[in-house]
Order: structure tokens, then C-alpha cells, then sequence
């Protein structure tokens, strides 16, 4: 029998949820929209749990005035506690209503009080207020869901000199998403999880024009966190780890929450540590979501397509981005200029020695004689890995799909001596642009099971072409 759980959503709002799984709790239809204001004392919602499990709550968030493209007006921050234990931030960075989700950890049976605070000294000066709606609730109580649940970390925020101190991802690289993958454990029965963050930016790594050429976007994704658990769940001594600085994979000696480890994004590049010092911000994500086998990380964006947008505000907020856009200059475009690709390749064995070649993506207009490359023609700009991979191509303003007769992959040496591997291209997975809001159009080119064979004496080949 399905488990029922009744929540209060503060204002005499009754939602109903129903457990046993992660299932979601709906708010009547004529709940009103929480406010939480500077200034004023904070909004208290009641949950009530039928059953013990890990927790998330969904809702929809906007603040008035608020813009992560404006600085002085980057993000209104309101704090989360359940039953008077400071859970997470979260950061909202528009007007315009978004998507977003914090965990609440694990509700015992019975009431809880889950309470928003307006975090005034962490918001932008011009921020007054931030709107809540159509909260939901869902609950995972032994399944699957539940143990992914109960191991993913918490970050703590960062809290470096020159970004601005404690405080700063509410105004730079701010967490946005998680999500895990799990594989087969060193033991059979055993299953190893690993959890991965995406931010909205890193301020220092690669810069922006190569994040977009090899990456395709100018958000940081990383691995953060790698635990071995049982088949019951329980953590296996000795297997747990973290993507620490210069990109080490480290045994886990922190603190824990629970099961849920407490790492410090410690590093202009987003990286891990597990001595938490001087910050005051603390994100508490959910890693629920997985991403298909063969695609890129960069899936977790394209289904949460907000995410772009915030991409792309911080890199206007920042003056990093070319006025005009220029697709002949490697500098960093309009994101709406670019076409956003993602492909998939194997590189074969090498018959000489040297360095295994790259590929870069070669998009042709119609009625244009320019090449506009991926890389933009230089080579530690191609795509090197053989995971499935994301790129862009910068083109001029105001292309769209239509404009375009083909595109190319062609194979780039990536060293002075070119090892003359061969490379198989199997798929094209996606192909899209941005709408004026920054926001994913559907793709509008894939190709799947392909074979398309790259050598140094047939370097290039068509990997899309458009109809006449």
C-alpha cells in the first residue's frame, strides 16, 4: 500500500504527497506566492511526514529588480532551515520565475518547520524581495533514490579574498545544478556514486573563448564527490573521495551531515576541499538526475534550459564579451551568436609516434565563403577527448538554421609530430541555438550511428547538411 503524506504549506495551504518513491506533492492551485523581504521577519511552512526519507523541495523563484547581468544587482539570496538547522542557500538571480530545487536532507515521522529568511547581508543591495510558488515536496524513503539522496554533498561556498570574501558566489560562480552517476562497485553488490556540480562560471581555469570552443559553454562542471556504498547503502570504508586542488582525486577526511559530506569550493576553478574555512554560504542541491549513457555532461543544461541564461548574464556582467561580435576574432561572442553542438568520436590506434590528432567542428552558409570553425583554427581549441563532447561555432549575428548548408568535422593535428591515428565520428547528438533570452530552440540536427572515417589523407567529412 502507497504510503500518504500530508504537507501544510504555510497560509492554510494542504498539499498531498504521496511516498514509497520520490513522488511530488502538489500545492492547491490557489496557494498564494510566499514573499520573503528584507526586513521582515521570516515565512514559516509546516511538513508533516508521514514516513522518514530524504527530502526536496521544488518551487518556482523570482525577485523583482533583480538581474545577474547587472552588478549591484546580481542576486537576491534567501536562507533555508528546517526545524531551525540552516540547510542551504539559494540564490536567485532574475525576475523572470525559475525552476529551482534545495534538498532538505532527512525528515524524521512527524512535523517539521521548514523556514525562508531574506539573507540581507548576502543579496545585492537593490534586492528587497524574493516570491516562492508553487512549492512542492517529494519524499524518498528506501529505494534507489533515497541513497543517492542521502550521500550527495553539501557545498559550502567559497570564500576567497580577491572574489569578494564569504559571500561571493551569490555575485560570481554560483552553484547551479548536480546530479550523479552510478557504476558497478570494486565488489560485487557494491555501487559506486558520483556526484558532479555545475557552476555558473570559474574565474580562473580555462578562459571564456576556450571554455566555449572545447566545452562548449562558459559554466564549470566538475566532479566533486565519489562514494562507495553497499547494497543496504552504507558507506564502504576507505572509498570515499573528492576532486581536490590541481585537480587531485583525494580520500574524503572531512565532516559529515549524515551520510552527506560537507566540501568547500576552495579554488578560482571550482575545486574541493575538505577543511571548511571563513565562508558563510552553504547549497545544499539535489543530485537526483543522471545523464544517458553516450551524452556529455552538458545534458544536465539542455533540460534545465535556465541555465544558460544565467551563463550567459555573468559573462556580460563581467565584460567579457566582444561588442560586436565577431566571428573572425577568437574573442568570446554574443552566446546567442554561437551554434551549440555536441558529437561523439573514438580516435583509433596510432601507426606512428607523436601526439593523437583532434576534431574540430567546420560550419558552412550558404553564399558564405568562410570557414567558421569550432577551434577558430587554433589547435588547443579542438575537442581531444573521445567521451561524447560539446562545442560551439561562432557565427554571424543573426544566422539561424536555415542559413546553414553543412556541417564539417575535420581532424586536427594537435602536435608537431601528428601520430596519424585515425578517428571515427559516431554521432551527432544535438544541434541548436539560443533564443533572445539565452534560452535552448529545439536541436535541430542529429545523426546517429555513423562512421564517418578521418585520416591525415581524408582529414575532412559532412557530418549534417541542410536541405536545399
Amino acid at each position: 500500500m502507497v504510503g500518504r503524506v500530508g504537507v501544510v504549506l504555510g497560509f492554510a495551504v494542504v498539499a498531498t504527497l504521496f511516498s514509497g518513491s520520490a513522488a511530488a506533492a502538489t500545492t492547491d492551485s490557489a496557494a498564494p506566492v510566499i514573499v520573503v523581504a528584507r526586513g521582515l521577519p521570516p515565512v514559516a511552512v509546516t511538513v508533516t511526514a508521514g514516513r522518514a526519507g530524504e527530502a526536496v523541495l521544488t518551487l518556482m523563484a523570482d525577485a523583482p529588480g533583480v538581474s545577474w547581468a547587472v552588478s549591484g544587482r546580481e542576486s537576491a539570496v534567501v536562507s533555508v532551515d528546517v526545524d531551525g538547522h540552516y540547510v542551504s542557500d539559494l540564490v536567485v538571480f532574475s525576475a523572470r520565475p525559475t525552476p529551482r530545487e534545495v534538498a532538505l536532507g532527512a525528515l524524521s515521522t512527524g512535523r517539521h518547520t521548514v523556514r525562508f529568511r531574506f539573507a540581507a547581508d548576502r543579496s545585492a543591495p537593490s534586492a528587497h524581495l524574493v516570491r516562492l510558488a508553487g512549492l512542492r515536496l517529494s519524499l524518498a524513503a528506501q529505494n534507489q533514490t533515497a541513497i543517492v539522496r542521502r550521500h550527495a554533498p553539501v557545498l559550502i561556498g567559497r570564500s576567497l579574498a580577491q572574489f569578494g570574501g564569504p559571500t561571493q558566489n551569490a555575485r560570481t560562480d554560483t552553484p547551479l545544478l548536480a546530479w550523479h552517476e552510478a557504476v558497478d562497485g570494486p565488489v560485487e553488490g557494491q555501487r559506486r556514486l558520483t556526484y558532479s556540480v555545475v557552476w555558473s562560471n570559474e574565474d580562473g581555469g580555462t578562459d571564456s573563448p576556450g571554455l566555449m570552443a572545447r566545452w562548449g559553454r562558459t559554466t564549470d562542471i566538475e566532479w566533486v564527490y565519489s562514494v562507495v556504498v553497499d547494497a543496504h547503502g552504507q558507506r564502504v570504508p576507505d572509498q570515499a573521495f573528492y576532486h581536490g586542488p590541481n585537480h587531485q582525486k583525494l580520500a574524503f577526511a572531512g565532516r559529515y551531515e549524515g551520510d552527506h559530506p560537507l566540501l568547500q569550493t576552495c579554488s578560482d576553478y571550482n575545486s574541493m576541499c575538505d577543511v571548511l574555512t571563513g565562508a558563510t554560504m552553504r547549497f545544499a542541491l539535489p543530485a537526483d538526475e543522471t545523464r544517458p549513457i553516450r551524452r556529455a555532461r552538458e545534458y544536465l543544461m539542455d533540460v534545465h534550459p535556465w541555465s544558460y541564461r544565467v551563463m550567459a548574464e555573468e559573462m556580460l556582467r563581467e565584460g567579457k564579451v566582444e561588442d560586436p561580435s565577431d566571428p573572425a576574432t577568437p574573442a568570446m561572442g554574443d552566446h546567442r551568436t554561437y551554434l551549440y553542438l555536441e558529437v561523439d568520436k573514438d580516435t583509433g590506434s596510432p601507426p606512428e609516434s607523436g601526439t593523437a590528432p583532434g576534431v574540430s567542428i567546420v560550419v558552412r552558409l550558404r553564399g558564405d565563403p568562410a570557414d567558421y570553425r569550432s577551434d577558430h583554427a587554433q589547435a588547443s581549441w579542438a575537442i581531444a577527448r573521445d567521451d561524447p563532447a560539446a562545442t560551439t561555432v561562432e557565427l554571424p549575428s543573426g544566422v539561424g538554421r536555415d542559413d546553414i548548408e553543412r556541417i564539417d568535422v575535420i581532424r586536427v593535428p594537435l602536435g608537431t609530430e601528428d601520430n596519424g591515428a585515425p578517428i571515427t565520428v559516431t554521432d551527432l547528438n544535438r544541434a541548436f541555438f539560443l533564443d533572445s533570452n539565452w534560452r535552448p530552440d529545439s536541436s535541430f540536427a542529429e545523426s546517429h550511428g555513423l562512421s564517418l572515417r578521418l585520416d591525415p589523407s581524408t582529414p575532412t567529412a559532412t557530418i549534417w547538411k541542410g536541405s536545399i
